[in-house]
């Protein structure tokens, strides 16, 4: 039993008074949970409902996540409380330079009581795995990843290890500190679903950050709101969220728009559209439809494509001129593409 199974339900059916098990809960729609989740971890963490809808989008989709922030914007524990509202296995890497792949993905080691090597599972093997700051760790470490991002396996020796299910990968990344720091590759970069930028707080939100941190009282303890049964069933109700062919044409037309905008030095990849199709799905399914809107696209569009085009040098060397940092101009681009690509009615 992986630990993901282990702890599949947060309340167990106890027998009734005749031995039989009580009908399981009714499982809730997607939009209620996510309603829920973001309630929960908004206790201990001020203004992520957005980031959270996002986490969850990604979560259901099968899709992996990279929170860039500047240090102390709360991204470890919104990865922690997002992770212990869910009654799901969680493991936080903390990625050093140091490090080697198997302290990833595990080793091989001689069992020294019947002498035969095993196969040790490394801290991969659960449901939610936090890669805390990633970009810390050399190439060949990063690369560890890929295969379980892409596979939802582990292979070693020859030998393929299932991970559980469902797996996510949230890596985590301060994008102003570059002094022994090592730039994600490409290949990893591609298999994220979105790339989440975490913004300073509002000046409302961070009186509210001083308020919580000044008052004497405990957070409350964490209430698991959806557990594997229910990620299960709301993955399979994204696959009945119908995608018209028009809206398929209009996620082509925006792919393929990256590659021929004169700003873009490299556009997205194929693998973009399918990702930003099955982000669309998502959102459609957590707004409470069966089918996807030209604005459910929309809505994820940037975070699917932001950290998928390279622009221009002399793009960027406007934007800078200009007082905008390379996130802004990032927006100005995908946001610009997506006014000059006509929707469908």
């Amino acid at each position: 039993m992986n630990e993901g199974s282990a702890r599949s339900s947060p309340r167990a059916r106890e027998p009734t008074a005749d031995g039989t098990n009580p009908p399981e809960t009714p499982i809730a729609a997607p939009e209620v949970v996510l309603r829920s989740l973001a309630e929960a971890v908004g206790v201990e963490v001020v203004g992520a409902e957005a980031t959270v809808r996002l986490l969850y989008t990604a979560l259901i989709s099968g899709g992996h996540v990279l929170l860039e922030g500047a240090p102390g914007v709360a991204k470890t524990l919104l990865v922690r409380r997002f992770a212990g509202c869910l009654a799901l296995g969680f493991k936080r890497v903390q990625f050093t330079p140091d490090m080697l792949p198997s302290d990833i993905i595990g080793s091989v080691a001689l069992n020294p009581m019947d002498r035969v090597f095993e196969y040790r599972p490394g801290p991969i093997f659960t449901n939610i795995v936090l890669a805390d700051e990633i970009n810390r760790a050399p190439p060949k470490v990063q690369s560890a990843l890929l295969e379980s991002m892409q596979e939802n396996q582990v292979t070693l020796d020859g030998v393929a290890h299932p991970l559980p299910r469902p797996f996510m990968v949230i890596a985590t990344q301060n994008p102003i500190e570059h002094e022994g720091t090592y730039r994600l590759p490409e290949a990893e970069l591609d298999r994220l679903l979105f790339r989440i930028l975490i913004d300073y707080p509002t000046e409302v939100d961070e009186q509210s950050i001083l308020r919580r941190h000044l008052s004497a009282e405990e957070p409350a303890p964490i209430e698991p709101v959806a557990d594997v049964r229910t990620l299960d069933d709301h993955r399979s109700r994204l696959e009945g969220v119908f995608v018209a062919e028009d809206v398929l044409g209009y996620v082509a037309r925006l792919v393929r728009g990256t590659r021929e905008d004169p700003r873009i030095l490299i556009g997205a990849s194929p693998r973009a559209g399918v990702q930003l199709a099955r982000a669309a799905r998502a959102e459609a399914m957590l707004s409470g439809r069966s089918y996807v809107l030209p604005d459910d696209v929309k809505r994820v569009a940037f975070w699917v494509l932001n950290h998928r085009v390279a622009l221009q040098p002399e793009v960027l060397t406007e934007g800078f001129a200009a007082g905008q940092g390379e996130e802004r101009i990032l927006f100005d681009v995908i946001a610009g593409l997506l006014e000059r690509i006509p929707a469908p009615r």
